[in-house]
């Protein structure tokens, strides 16, 4: 199948950067350690903050250093080399392929993503549990949620992402509005703190919002804090927030190809 082949070849490119690879997966892992040791201060003068305890709160810490590449919270992937083709005007030769541009690129960072869970996802949290008491899903079904979930967040990234690269074909160039997205996901994915620590009506937005499917909700399945229906609602929010910003994503590059600008020509 032709998006299999597309995420599979994204993988073996992405698997080339070894390098790059293992200097990430060792900041990730000290990164890791920083916050946890913030994290047990804050739970050790309140052990109950947010409805985690402080292994709950370990445990969150090594998953969003687990979830930083995996969902591109911090923005790159696929979605970036389609910007850079929109900037030059090769993005003109991707719109005649016979093969729809967002489903291309979706399996792209999919692949992508798969490479980065693998290693930079996998590695550190390999060093957080010889370092820390973590808690682990209780039993395989948990296992199978949390890796839709995974998918899905991803998917959820993807979308955004996606309509953040599609204004470079009003403007020309995305950065301005990459920056900002950046900002925003940082905060309202819980990857700065956990969304379960916002206080009153404001953790009753941010939970309400899509960059809460990038990091809480898989973390929530993942410590046991979604369980049963709750786990379910959980993947649907997230499925529906993916449905909609594909759905979106569909519209704006339909409407982009009437303003495709060639640079330069």
């Amino acid at each position: 199948m032709l998006y299999v082949a597309v995420a599979v070849r994204a993988f073996r490119r992405y698997a080339t950067y070894t390098a790059a690879t293992l200097a990430g997966i060792f900041t990730n892992s000290v990164f890791g350690v920083i916050i946890s040791y913030t994290y047990i201060a804050v739970w050790t003068h309140n052990p109950s903050a947010g409805g985690y305890d402080v292994s709950d709160a370990v445990t969150y810490a090594w998953l969003g250093q687990a979830m930083i590449m995996t969902v591109a919270v911090w923005g790159g992937g696929a979605t970036d080399d389609l910007a850079a083709r929109i900037r030059t005007g090769d993005v003109a030769l991707d719109l005649y392929r016979p093969v729809g541009l967002l489903g291309w690129w979706l399996a792209t960072d999919l692949g992508r993503a798969a490479y980065h869970l693998l290693t930079r996802g996998l590695a550190p949290t390999l060093v957080g549990a010889v370092l820390f008491d973590l808690r682990y899903p209780d039993g395989p079904v948990t296992w199978l949620l949390f890796a839709v979930s995974t998918v899905l967040a991803v998917v959820v990234s993807f979308g955004i992402r996606m309509l953040v690269t599609a204004s470079a074909f009003w403007l020309l160039d995305d950065t301005g509005v990459k920056q900002l997205q950046i900002v925003v996901a940082m905060f309202f994915s819980g990857l700065v703190v956990p969304l379960v620590l916002f206080p009153g009506w404001t953790r009753d937005l941010a939970m309400a919002l899509p960059w809460a499917a990038f990091l809480q909700v898989p973390a929530d399945i993942w410590l046991g804090r979604r369980a049963g229906d709750e786990a379910w609602w959980g993947l649907i929010f997230q499925a529906a927030w993916a449905a909609a910003l594909l759905g979106v994503c569909q519209v704006v590059l339909q409407r982009a190809r009437r303003k495709v600008v060639v640079q330069g020509g």
